[in-house]
């Protein structure tokens, strides 16, 4: 049986759309890798993901005594959040709404199965 840790982040102030574009970077690779890639993004979501990754990677640790080393990134999910609805003033006393999204962050990391064995 393949070992499993997860670490969901709820209510974060990021756009999933823009969130899913951190996830995709990270999404199938090891842990360290992952990790170097967040560092170095310059998404806002990027530094959120990279804290539900090592929150994960502790559960991992805590959890069945996994290696650091040995871990990589099986699942990432960003699905949407509640918004925050706020208006905008338009012209002759109108007005128009703004929707401020939230996103929900999803990380599972598991040591992947080695073909050789």
């Amino acid at each position: 049986m393949e070992e499993r840790s997860k670490a969901v982040t709820k209510y974060l102030r990021v756009p999933p759309r823009k969130a899913r574009l951190a996830a995709d970077l990270i999404r199938g690779l090891s842990v360290e890798e992952a990790e170097v890639q967040l560092e170095f993004s310059s998404l806002k979501a990027g530094r959120w993901l990279k804290k539900t990754l090592n929150s994960a990677v502790a559960n991992a640790e805590l959890q069945w005594d996994a290696r650091r080393d040995r871990l990589s990134v099986l699942e990432v999910k960003v699905d949407e959040g509640p918004y925050f609805k706020r208006a905008k003033s338009k012209s002759r006393g109108g007005r128009a709404p703004v929707l401020k999204r939230t996103s929900h962050f999803t990380v599972v990391v598991g040591e992947k199965a080695v073909e050789g064995e």
